[in-house]
């Protein structure tokens, strides 16, 4: 049997401490979640989420990991057959291209460097050479909420402003 000493750190999705608040507040008995006391919690974090996301519109939580998350806006939004574009820009970004295709969807994945961002002239001339628009969605990997333009396990930074005008 091997043993470790310390404390294990989660690294998901980057290496990220839970703080020891987080740890006991964790550790407290769950509450009924269809219970009065879990509906008048909802109502507070979904009154306030709003201003934590920088919006005054509704806001949806989807309760799933990242990974959920991915599966349910390919499948709510696209059909098996679909063609999707994928930029190799990272793990997360691999393993999204490799869920779609095994949803069913077609992938164009363009083969980058781990260490940079998507260029938005990759982007332009694919979407411009779609003549016939067969192409349904451009992925884009997963990042930290903190960050508009990267990823929290490669570091990178991406210019979200230019993709998005390609």
């Amino acid at each position: 049997m091997t043993y470790r000493n310390g404390r294990h750190f989660l690294q998901i999705p980057g290496p990220t401490n839970v703080p020891d608040r987080i740890l006991r507040a964790i550790s407290a008995p769950t509450i009924d979640h269809r219970g009065p006391e879990f509906a008048a919690m909802a109502r507070q974090v979904l009154a306030g989420v709003g201003q934590l996301c920088g919006t005054s519109g509704p806001v949806a939580v989807y309760p799933s990991s990242g990974t959920g998350a991915w599966e349910a806006a390919l499948v709510n939004t696209l059909s098996p057959g679909d063609r999707v574009l994928a930029f190799e820009t990272g793990h997360f970004a691999t393993l999204w291209s490799r869920m779609a295709g095994q949803l069913g969807l077609e992938v164009d994945l363009v083969p980058g460097d781990w260490r940079h961002g998507v260029d938005p002239g990759q982007v332009h001339e694919r979407l411009s050479a779609d003549r016939g628009h067969a192409i349904k969605a451009v992925t884009r990997s997963p990042r930290s909420a903190r960050s508009t333009t990267g990823t929290t396990s490669g570091g990178w930074t991406s210019p979200s402003g230019a993709r998005r005008r390609a």
